[in-house]
């Protein structure tokens, strides 16, 4: 059996820790005074944001009231493998909710998300990258913004191989409409999405505007599922703002994979790719506009 992803290791801990505290009885006040820790260490511990020590563990551990020697190794053995995580040398370039994000895309095995804005990081072209950054990213240095494009093409190795998760992936219209950089950009970069819609592990279907009000209003969503045992399901929620929020609670997790059946139930996604290709073909440099798309989609 192979060894579990950083991530999931650290998914399972945090997991673990707040289960044997709960059953001690303890609020993270509590032990947080207890240890002598200020208690965001301890909050940071919980969320999966950062590492823990071996030696704080079995301070933890102790503090708990866990004597079994076995329960008390598999989990020494959860915090020596958990602390490498994916991602960890892009933290000049991404917040810890991002490198979070990162950590779950990297350790799952299924992944469904519903994208309102623009092209999916999985799929995005260089230049589409290079093109939407220079955009949005209020001034980024001309080394931020390389640091930004090799961080994600790196996630994109995901999809080299046999191995790897199945994606499924919901696509608002507006998506393959809105021209981020121009013809010329946006050519090269329906002809990916036309090639990765033939992919064995890739599903692309799109929600033209023609359905009207539709549940992936409030947002772009991504669901994580794991192949682990014992690892819940989690979402990732962002906004325009910038703003994100993961969840692995059931009653959240589950409202969003119904949100996303519904979804995937409106969106069009046979013979996909050569959709696609038609679009690309119909971008005109000369106009800068996009050829329409209802009709192919509908059809």
């Amino acid at each position: 059996m192979s060894t579990p992803s950083a991530a999931v290791q650290r998914l399972r801990l945090r997991t673990e820790l707040r289960r044997a505290r709960s059953q001690a009885g303890l609020t993270q006040r509590q032990v947080a005074t207890t240890m002598e820790w200020s208690p965001s260490k301890l909050i940071r511990i919980e969320a999966g944001e950062v590492a823990v020590t071996v030696n704080d563990l079995k301070a933890l551990l102790a503090e708990y009231g866990v004597t079994d020697r076995r329960k008390a190794e598999s989990l020494l053995e959860l915090a020596r493998g958990s602390r490498k995580m994916p991602f960890s040398e892009y933290r000049d370039v991404f917040g810890k909710e991002f490198l979070s994000f990162l950590a779950l895309e990297s350790s799952a095995s299924i992944i469904r998300g519903f994208h309102f804005f623009v092209i999916p990081g999985l799929f995005q072209t260089e230049e589409y990258i290079r093109a939407l950054v220079g955009r949005t990213g209020q001034g980024v240095s001309p080394e931020r913004l390389d640091r930004l494009v090799e961080a994600r093409l790196a996630r994109q190795e995901v999809l080299e191989g046999d191995e790897g998760p199945e994606l499924f992936m919901v696509l608002d219209e507006s998506v393959i409409r809105r021209q981020v950089g121009g013809p010329g950009v946006m050519r090269p970069q329906l002809e990916r999405l036309a090639d990765l819609a033939s992919h064995p592990r890739v599903t692309i279907r799109i929600l033209p505007f023609g359905v009207g009000a539709h549940p992936g209003l409030r947002g772009p969503f991504t669901l994580f599922e794991f192949s682990e045992d014992g690892m819940p399901d989690s979402v990732y929620l962002e906004n325009p703002r910038g703003e994100s929020y993961a969840s692995n609670a059931p009653e959240v997790t589950g409202k969003y994979l119904e949100a996303y059946w519904e979804l995937e139930d409106l969106a069009v996604g046979d013979d996909l790719g050569p959709v696609l290709r038609r679009i690309s073909a119909g971008l005109s440099e000369g106009s800068g506009e996009l050829a329409p798309v209802t009709a192919d989609l509908d059809g």
